[in-house]
């Protein structure tokens, strides 16, 4: 019966069926972690990055999440997380602070984004930048 799978070029659903239960076998949980972290920094990242999508909210739950999650990936994969988790901040950051001034169109005109209008915090002012919590 192997043969009818090969045949066809394509393997039999018994065959399909033995490599899914080997692949689950194989699989860890840190790395399930991992792939899902990755997953919403990609979602998040888009929220930012596209206006059309643009959701500060959801990026910023994404952001939180996958800050989350990177005590339970493989330690080899924690630096890069961070930094990706790190990046995210910074652009959440820039169209937070920037969105209310920034005229439709005009993103990403080089130099450096201008201050959003109104007035300039005090040496105790509370800033609109948001970073996670500990």
């Amino acid at each position: 019966m192997a043969e009818s799978g090969e045949a066809g070029g394509q393997p039999s659903e018994e065959e399909l069926r033995a490599q899914i239960e080997e692949q689950v076998r194989n699989l860890q949980v840190e790395d399930l972690i991992l792939q899902s972290a990755i997953s919403i920094l990609n979602i998040s990242a888009r929220r930012l990055a596209k206006e059309e999508e643009r959701d500060l909210e959801q990026a910023k739950t994404g952001i939180e999440a996958a800050r989350g999650l990177t005590e339970y990936v493989p330690e080899e994969a924690r630096p890069q997380l961070r930094q990706a988790v790190s990046e995210l901040q910074l652009l959440y950051a820039k169209h937070a602070s920037g969105e209310a001034g920034e005229p439709p169109g005009e993103e990403g005109g080089g130099g450096e984004s201008p201050s959003p209008p109104g007035p300039k915090p005090a040496g105790g002012g509370t800033s609109k930048l948001w970073t996670p919590g500990d």
